[in-house]
């Protein structure tokens, strides 16, 4: 279980890394006030929808951020059981019986 917390953790660390360099690498959707102004042309080259590198990238970016979402979630629940495994210790003594405690935290 510690191995699979251990993979998930890096594959979540490489994919907030990853769309970190996505967001950065996308450019600004906002005119800004001289579009507010003049009002934005669309050209012929903008027409051309998911076959832009700027569609694509955006598209990619999506698709990292609900991995890396999920993949985050996933690593919450296995950190947590983990945890709830290791605050219910089992101890045997020399009787044989079975005591459970709660280990503090």
């Amino acid at each position: 279980m510690e191995t699979l917390k251990t993979i998930a953790l890096v594959l979540d660390l490489i994919c907030a890394a990853i769309l970190i360099v996505m967001i950065m690498f996308q450019s600004s959707k906002t005119a800004g006030l001289s579009g507010a102004i003049a009002g934005a042309s669309d050209s012929f080259m903008s027409k051309g929808g998911s076959k832009t590198l700027e569609a694509k990238l955006e598209k990619a970016t999506r698709v990292v951020g609900l991995a890396f979402v999920l993949l985050s979630l996933l690593t919450v629940m296995l950190v947590s059981s983990v945890k709830t495994n290791a605050s219910t210790a089992t101890q045997s003594n020399d009787t044989g019986v079975v005591t459970t405690t709660e280990a503090a935290q």
